[in-house]
């Protein structure tokens, strides 16, 4: 890894120089300045901002980029953080991506500028390990393990299988799951593998269908589920891959005169509020988002600290038993 000698031996400055320019201390030149840009850049050198914050004070601040701020896992999510790193005397300093990697990928370099203690990143499509060395701990949650130091999510495998299996205690006979995860990044994509497996294990008909969250969110979410159930009529229990995916389901299906659950059954995901607003009340799989939370403040506290933490954790999830089956 490149270092300010290194910068200054490119550009052909003293290194007291170089650390002017990076400080904005005194007059320096323009031509200066250009060599010591030209130079950081082909040796892709970032100042140490932690290592210059801990030589006064640090910032206390946990960089947190989530891709959603309204849908309520992450709302709920980001509350839980705020109150974890709160409770450990930090702060959380908030960054919305709306799921565009450049954004998030600006977002990680204004979180290294402002002196985070560390970042949690929250899904997302950013390919952490190109973003180079940012010198400060990295913890993902709910997405692969890729670049960071620590990846957190929640039992995602067996959250399918329990969905699958309550549907077919229930009684079900063709069992469908509506996907909604289609990022690459994402564990999530593990409900599927769980819930396929129980019902191959169980010899009961399923099939699985693709939605995209943005379709879901950006189109008609109506439209493309009376379709689905137009695709498939011999469905009776349903496994969507969260809850608001599920909600809009339970409406579609009022609005077709499906009863749920004599004629279908639905099965959620995350445990959102939305779950128990729902009418009737939506059966759902809990992701521990609580513990996910003090387990991510707890981690980069730690690493700060230099202390070791696991590379990867993964959390059990709870079926949570309500009207909708």
């Amino acid at each position: 890894m490149a270092t300010i000698k290194d910068v200054a031996k490119e550009a052909g400055l003293a290194v007291g120089t170089v650390s002017r320019i990076l400080n904005n201390r005194g007059y320096i030149s323009d031509n200066a300045r250009e060599k010591v840009d030209t130079a950081m850049k082909k040796l892709n050198y970032r100042p140490n901002e932690m290592a210059r914050s801990l030589q006064k004070k640090h910032s206390r601040l946990i960089g947190v980029i989530v891709p959603r701020i309204a849908h309520p896992y992450f709302a709920f999510l980001i509350s839980c953080l705020e109150e974890a790193a709160y409770q450990n005397d930090y702060r959380i300093l908030l960054l919305n991506s709306q799921g565009i990697p450049t954004k998030e990928s600006e977002f990680m370099d204004l979180c290294f500028r402002n002196k985070v203690v560390g970042i949690i990143l929250c899904n997302g499509n950013l390919d952490i390990a190109r973003t180079g060395d940012f010198s400060v701990p990295v913890v993902t949650i709910e997405r692969k393990h890729e670049g960071g130091d620590a990846s957190i999510e929640c039992d995602n495998e067996q959250g399918g299988r329990m969905a699958a299996e309550h549907l077919i205690e229930n009684g079900c006979i063709h069992l469908l799951h509506i996907n909604g995860v289609t990022c690459a990044n994402m564990p999530a994509e593990k409900r599927g593998y769980g819930f396929t497996a129980a019902c191959r294990q169980h010899r009961v008909q399923s099939d699985v269908v693709n939605v995209s969250f943005e379709d879901y969110c950006l189109k008609d979410a109506g439209e493309i589920l009376n379709r689905i159930l137009d695709e498939y009529p011999g469905v009776d229990g349903i496994f969507a891959s969260d809850d608001i995916l599920a909600a809009e389901l339970l409406k579609v299906c009022r609005e077709r005169e499906i009863h749920v659950p004599r004629q279908m059954k639905i099965v959620g995901f995350d445990d959102t509020d939305i779950a128990g607003l729902c009418q009737p009340s939506l059966t759902t799989i809990r992701q521990p988002v609580r513990e996910i939370a003090e387990c991510a403040v707890g981690f980069i506290s730690r690493m700060f600290d230099n202390e070791p933490v696991p590379v990867r954790t993964i959390l059990p999830v709870e079926l949570v038993k309500r009207e909708s089956t």
